[in-house]
C-alpha cells in the first residue's frame, strides 16, 4: 500500500522528521507520498507555503518505487493561476487539491460558523468545492471531502450524504467528468459514524461513474502513517472502487 497524504516539517502544521517517516515506512512495508501544504493567500495571514526548491533538493535523494514527492494545494479561486504555475514548474509525482478556505473564510476557524446554520455553512463549503473542482484541472485527486466535519461547531458535524446530496453529487460529477479521482482520507475513521457517512458518499461516487481512489492518512506524525488503512480497504471493497497512487503524475495501481 501507498499512503498518499503525509506532512513532514515543510508543512506549517507538522514537525515530522523525514527520517522518522522513512523508519516507520521501513518497519511497516508501507510506501509513501509526501504532500506538503501549499495554501497561497491564506485569509488569516498564516503562512502555509514552503520552499519548494529546498523540498526537492533535500528529499529527492529518497525517491524510489515506494517514495514519491507530491503537494497538497489549497484550492481558492483567487490563487488559481499561482497554483497552476507551481504545478507546471515542479516535478511533483502527485497533486492533491483540497478545500480549506470557502469563499475567503477559513473553515478551521470557529468564526466561519458564526451566524450560519449548518445548512448554510456546509452548502457554502460544498459550493466553493464545486467551483474549484471545475477550474483546478491540474490536480490529480480531491482531498478530504469531509474536512469541514473536523472543525464544524454544530452538535452534528457530519457531512451526511442524504442531507447534502445535491451539492455532494455536483462535487462528485466534477471529479468524474474531469477525469480526476477522489481521496479516501482515513483521519476520521476511528469515528464509526464518520466512516458510515463517508461510505454513502463513496457509494454515490461509484454510482456517478467513479472508479478510482487514492488513500491517505493525512499523517502529521510518523505514528499515523498508514493509520486505518484496513478500514479504507474494506470501504474500497464495499464500494467496488480501486485504490491507486500517482508517480510522475501518472496513475498506478496500489
Amino acid at each position: 500500500m501507498i499512503d498518499t497524504h503525509i506532512h513532514t516539517e515543510y508543512s506549517g502544521d507538522s514537525q515530522m522528521k523525514i527520517k522518522d517517516a522513512l523508519e516507520c515506512a521501513r518497519k511497516s512495508g508501507m510506501g509513501m507520498t509526501i504532500t506538503e501544504h501549499l495554501d497561497f493567500k491564506f485569509p488569516t495571514g498564516t503562512d502555509f507555503t514552503f520552499d519548494i526548491d529546498k523540498y526537492f533538493n533535500n528529499y529527492e535523494k529518497y525517491k524510489d518505487g515506494k517514495f514519491m514527492l507530491g503537494v497538497e494545494i489549497g484550492m481558492q479561486q483567487i490563487c488559481l493561476e499561482e497554483n497552476r504555475d507551481v504545478a507546471s514548474r515542479y516535478p511533483f509525482d502527485y497533486i492533491i487539491g483540497s478545500l480549506h478556505i470557502a469563499d475567503g473564510e477559513d473553515v478551521y476557524n470557529p468564526k466561519f460558523y458564526e451566524g450560519k446554520s449548518k445548512k448554510e455553512a456546509f452548502e457554502k463549503y460544498l459550493s466553493s468545492m464545486v467551483n474549484c473542482i471545475n477550474k483546478y484541472t491540474f490536480i490529480d485527486s480531491l482531498g478530504h471531502i469531509d474536512y469541514i466535519s473536523r472543525y464544524a461547531t454544530f452538535n452534528d458535524k457530519e457531512i451526511h450524504y442524504n442531507e447534502f446530496s445535491e451539492h455532494i453529487n455536483e462535487v462528485l460529477k466534477g471529479i468524474v467528468n474531469s477525469g480526476k479521482v477522489i481521496e479516501i482520507n482515513t483521519r476520521r475513521f476511528n469515528n464509526k459514524e464518520a466512516y458510515n457517512n463517508l461510505m454513502n458518499i463513496y457509494k454515490a461516487y461509484k454510482q456517478i461513474g467513479g472508479e478510482y481512489v487514492t488513500i491517505g492518512s493525512d499523517a502529521h506524525n510518523a505514528g499515523d502513517i498508514g493509520k486505518n488503512f484496513e478500514l479504507a480497504n474494506a470501504m474500497c471493497k464495499e464500494c467496488n472502487l480501486k485504490a491507486v497512487y500517482f508517480r510522475n503524475r501518472k496513475m498506478e495501481f496500489a
